[in-house]
């Protein structure tokens, strides 16, 4: 772990060949991180821009458009899973992530039937298949989870959306006795880049709805307390240069959480990042702030929801532009 005394972990947010062969491999033997997330829009720019992925796609010219991603998808969750596993087997971590198709959202047995192929197909203990949080996810969290396998339950904005997470993994605990490791992945810095214009124009701090949201939902997973389910505090990198480049690592650092970034971001944290605990915050912090949300004219619950809809659409569009391009 990143910090050990925080059972604090650092993941990169990033999958790429070339970046597993080289980078990735240093960050883990420097103790920098001890895990990885991807999702469909990380694998759309790897794949999609990277030569390292050619001569694997020469090789399946005649598969589908979707075998041809998974075969690829699953050779480089497969060398991530392997050059984690050392610390998987001593227990820090050493989680992958992949992440289911997302026009399955709606849908909690293709969901299922996917997360089970697809953990079978990479065939490595250490990876956790992401589930977005949507009514068909949670039930389809569940099953997996009360199957032994790790589940990263991802496009979390909202505090409900988190409890029902918590809730799937305490129900297959109940029902099935097998503890799964577990995420609750908060997205973080879309909330303030949605807000930050509208807030700053009346008055109010801009750059903490996103913070503020993020600790009330890590103070509720906290205190429903299942068994080996952490909150991971993702889309932390920032745009442009009006904030610190760690500013959401800086501002979430947690006891029992984790957090993946952005490679520049993760860089940024470990040359100049501030260290201290900041979580948790207490709710009568966040309530103030907002409510000055709201005396503002905003209403947040709205801006959750559309970064809701918004995430489900971003995660098809990018799966959408790769199974086009790999059609040809």
């Amino acid at each position: 772990m990143y910090i050990a005394d925080l059972k604090f972990s650092l993941w990169a947010d990033f999958i790429e060949r070339d970046f597993l062969d080289t980078q990735f491999k240093e960050l883990i033997d420097k103790g920098i991180v001890n895990g990885a997330t991807s999702n469909p829009a990380i694998f759309k720019n790897a794949i999609l821009s990277s030569p390292a992925y050619q001569a694997q796609l020469e090789t399946l010219k005649n598969h589908t458009a979707k075998a041809k991603y998974e075969a690829v998808a699953v050779y480089d969750i497969q060398k991530a899973a392997d050059l984690l596993r050392p610390l998987y087997d001593s227990g820090d971590d050493g989680y992958v992530s992949i992440e289911v198709d997302p026009f399955l959202c709606d849908d909690t047995a293709g969901t299922i039937d996917e997360g089970k192929r697809l953990h079978a197909m990479i065939g490595r203990p250490n990876v956790m298949i992401k589930v977005p949080a949507t009514e068909a996810g949670y039930q389809a969290m569940e099953a997996l989870a009360a199957e032994g396998i790790a589940v990263n339950a991802t496009l979390v904005f909202s505090k409900e959306q988190a409890l029902s997470c918590a809730q799937a993994f305490q129900r297959a605990q109940e029902k099935s006795g097998v503890v799964s490791d577990t995420v609750i992945s908060v997205f973080v810095s879309r909330i303030d880049r949605a807000m930050d214009a509208a807030l700053s124009e009346k008055g109010v701090a801009p750059s903490l709805s996103g913070i503020y949201n993020a600790a009330a939902i890590y103070n509720a997973v906290e205190a429903k307390a299942v068994l080996k389910c952490r909150t991971l505090f993702a889309s932390t990198g920032v745009k442009g240069d009006t904030l610190a480049a760690s500013y959401y690592i800086d501002g979430l650092l947690a006891y029992n959480s984790v957090n993946t970034a952005p490679i520049a971001t993760v860089d940024a944290f470990v040359a100049g990042g501030d260290t201290k605990v900041k979580l948790p915050i207490s709710e009568e912090v966040i309530a103030k702030h907002f409510e000055n949300v709201a005396e503002a004219g905003i209403s947040f619950d709205a801006v959750v929801q559309q970064q809701i809809d918004e995430g489900l659409i971003a995660f098809k569009d990018a799966f959408r532009d790769i199974l086009t391009v790999l059609e040809q």
